[in-house]
């Protein structure tokens, strides 16, 4: 007989709104990223501006809201003057962070032109390593300033007469880090920050500004970064950034799984930060999180290495390519759980990265067709589902230990309402890896609702993966929830992704 585990979902018990930004990406000058992933002119598969047009439809698929830009550790050493005009013209330039040779072919007008055919927004990084406050006014100038002045009379002698009113920038990468060209202490950047933020305020007093947090959870420095920082950006800025990326160095999926624990830990110490230097401010508003770099990224490391080290100069190396398995899936499907359940903090968020640097999409080099990794579907349905108010769901499940961590719950979920389609959708992971769980939901409060679908990602082999002409890891339906007087049971197997929709309108069913 299967384990049990209870949940009762109302809508009554909000968490918050989603901000559909929370399904956001990320895209640097990286690897094979920007040029023969998303940019690959020539090509029979790319459009009249060289953008592979089947790209463009899975990124359309993920229903990605807002991508950050150009980085990443790219942007400490950005020049962006040498990224616009004349393609031509600009000149080839050695990248410091991942010691490739940039050409320059894709710049920011060339990007945003992107993002708007797979209709998303830009979120802006300016290089607070090598560059300063002159220079992210500048680039702001450029992107934002409707003309009569020099930068915004650049960009349009480049051909782009209306503005792309970029909305949200960052101010800076990951400025913690020795590994980041340009690195500060806590003092430094506080400053510098402040002082761009609040001349960039100046330029655009629209925009919303991302302070720069610890570049880990792991950092020696975390959450001091964030409480020294934020006393002096308070002010000036409406997010802090979190990055944390999750490995299974140990082969140990139960433990692997696991890791979405660390991640809620890590929101709460950013959160409880944040709410410390408010109190001690004085102020009135809350900075929310910019969860803007999060993923699975272990497997390519050794080859990273051996292309940045050894040789290194190239233009677009494959660098990050990892190859995702379906338990990567399953701790994706556990991350985007974890950022639903802080909703009302968590208004941004961006998988690292989008089109083949430890990615979601992929493309085969000579210009083979695009193909899904395991990771595409939890996103997608995420994006796709995850569209309302985060209810806050109350369960009892059984627990575990792995090696790292006690008391793992069997079963995360969490339950999103969209009262436009009068439907709620849970997102549930047995994460047991040894045993199937039957989930009973008490959704009485959802007088009338029916049973839409089941959808499960899963397999029998947990480092499955998927392949050009090969996907073996995809969603299916399934018949394993009925729904009756507001009681809903359903099966889920062991290590697992549940999609679950019930919504009224309708007369129940059984599927």
């Amino acid at each position: 007989m299967a384990k049990q585990a209870k949940m009762v979902i109302d809508k009554d018990f909000k968490i918050g709104e989603v901000d559909k930004r929370i399904y956001g990406s990320f895209v640097e000058q990286l690897g094979r990223a920007v040029y023969d992933g998303l940019y690959q002119p020539g090509s029979p598969l790319s459009d009249e501006d060289g953008f592979r047009r089947d790209v463009i439809s899975l990124v359309r698929e993920l229903g990605v809201p807002i991508i950050r830009y150009p980085g990443g550790n790219f942007v400490s050493s950005f020049v962006w003057e040498d990224s616009v005009g004349p393609v031509e013209q600009r000149p080839r330039r050695l990248e410091l962070a991942w010691r490739s040779l940039e050409p320059n072919e894709v710049g920011i007008n060339e990007f945003a032109k992107w993002a708007k055919k797979v209709n998303s927004e830009v979120m802006m990084a300016v290089n607070l390593g090598t560059r300063g406050i002159a220079d992210a006014c500048n680039l702001l100038e450029y992107c934002n300033h409707p003309g009569g002045t020099k930068y915004s009379d650049m960009r349009i002698s480049h051909g782009i007469k209306e503005p792309h009113n970029i909305k949200v920038w960052c101010l800076g990468n990951e400025m913690d880090g020795d590994w980041q060209v340009g690195r500060k202490t806590m003092g430094e950047y506080a400053r510098l920050a402040e002082e761009t933020a609040k001349a960039m305020k100046l330029i655009d007093p629209g925009i919303e500004l991302v302070s720069c947090g610890s570049s880990s959870r792991e950092m020696d420095t975390f959450p001091e970064w964030e409480a020294v920082t934020l006393e002096r950006t308070y002010d000036y800025v409406d997010y802090v950034s979190l990055h944390q990326y999750y490995g299974n160095e140990a082969n140990d999926t139960s433990d692997f799984l696991a890791k979405s624990d660390d991640m809620e830990e890590f929101i709460r110490t950013v959160i409880a930060t944040c709410d410390y230097v408010k109190a001690k401010k004085r102020g009135r508003k809350n900075i929310n999180l910019s969860f803007d770099e999060w993923n699975v990224w272990f497997h390519s490391k050794e080859e990273q290495m051996d292309i940045t080290e050894n040789r290194p100069w190239q233009t677009a190396p494959s660098l990050l390519e990892d190859i995702y398995t379906f338990e990567d899936a399953l701790l994706v499907g556990l991350m985007l759980i974890t950022l639903l359940k802080h909703a009302d903090r968590v208004k941004m968020a961006c998988l690292a990265q989008l089109v083949n640097v430890i990615a979601p999409i992929m493309t085969e080099k000579g210009g083979g067709p695009a193909w899904k990794q395991t990771i595409f579907y939890p996103f997608m349905h995420a994006s796709r589902y995850g569209r309302g108010t985060v209810l806050r769901p109350v369960i009892s499940t059984g627990v575990h230990d792995t090696a790292q961590h006690e008391n793992v719950t069997d079963v995360e979920s969490v339950a999103v309402y969209n009262e436009e389609k009068d439907e709620v959708t849970i997102f549930a992971v047995n994460r047991n890896t040894e045993e199937d769980v039957e989930l009973v939901a008490d959704v009485r409060g959802m007088e009338g609702y029916h049973l839409i679908e089941h959808i499960v990602l899963e397999s029998s082999y947990v480092k499955l993966c998927n392949g050009p002409g090969r996907e073996v890891v995809f969603p299916q339906k399934v018949q394993r929830s009925s729904l009756d007087a507001g009681i809903m049971t359903s099966r889920l197997h062991r290590a697992s992704w549940n999609v679950i929709r019930i919504g009224g309108r309708r007369q129940r069913g059984t599927i």
